[in-house]
């Protein structure tokens, strides 16, 4: 857990044109304004707003998503692939980024669109060259994001940046949980309230701390930006009209409807 914070569920939201940062309690409904980002230490501004009468925002607007192809071993099998010997990397483009509630769009160019329910970790401090026993630090908290993913454009270009780039292709939500264990956490995606996803953070391949580790390593991560730690198996395609909900255990639930073009 990022040190010096203690346990809370941060989120963005808009409201009469306004976006701000909060606190919530999900059971009670009620946010409690911070002054500016979290990632300096939490400010209490001092207003409070109602979970019901805002429109929550992604509660991070990433410089990077990094994400990690692979790194379940059941969705490796399924997928009919070895498990990687280093944490396959990838980047989801930041205009891909979607909130709670927004449309994905499902773009002409596809005839097969997936859903992906992923763990996302989410920094909160510079961290370059971070061995794994001190990720926890660099670590503001945990989120919900669906990889969505143009399957036949991926099969097709062998790469993955069109097939994951597309916008609204990266809904993250609904808030930042501060307060998490990550080794064993239920994952699930429902598709019209029917489960076609339900695995758990204990079949990844590489931990969330050897992630960072390897990741940070390789590029600067930065306050804000994402890790989306790879999805279990079950995925599948969606069409237009369905609702998509990725729930991760601790944290929540994310839901977002496919619209077309």
């Amino acid at each position: 857990m990022f040190s010096g914070c203690d346990p809370l569920k941060i989120l963005r939201f808009e409201k009469a044109g306004k976006t701000a940062w909060g606190v919530v309690n999900p059971e009670s409904g009620e946010i409690r304004e911070i002054a500016g980002p979290p990632f300096d230490g939490i400010r209490y501004a001092g207003g409070t707003q109602r979970l019901s009468e805002v429109r929550l925002l992604a509660p991070v607007v990433p410089s990077k998503i990094v994400a990690v192809g692979l790194n379940y071993k059941d969705h490796a099998r399924e997928m009919g692939k070895k498990i990687p010997a280093e944490p396959l990397l990838f980047l989801k483009a930041p205009s891909a980024l979607n909130r709670p509630g927004g449309d994905v769009v499902y773009p002409s160019a596809t005839q097969r669109l997936d859903f992906e329910a992923e763990l996302a970790v989410v920094i909160g401090k510079v961290a370059k060259n971070v061995k794994e026993q001190d990720a926890p630090p660099v670590i503001l908290g945990y989120t919900c994001i669906n990889d969505v993913t143009a399957r036949d454009l991926q099969a097709k270009d062998g790469l993955y940046a069109r097939a994951k780039g597309f916008d609204t292709f990266a809904p993250i939500g609904p808030w930042i949980e501060t307060d998490l264990d990550p080794s064993a956490l239920r994952v699930r995606c429902l598709v019209n309230g029917e489960a076609r996803q339900d695995g758990n953070t204990r079949e990844m391949g590489a931990s969330v701390g050897r992630l960072v580790e390897f990741i940070s390593h390789v590029m600067t991560l930065y306050p804000g930006d994402v890790i989306a730690t790879g999805t279990p198996p079950g995925v599948g395609p969606v069409k237009v009209g369905d609702v998509m909900t990725v729930e991760v255990e601790g944290i929540g639930s994310l839901t977002n409807r496919v619209v077309a073009p």
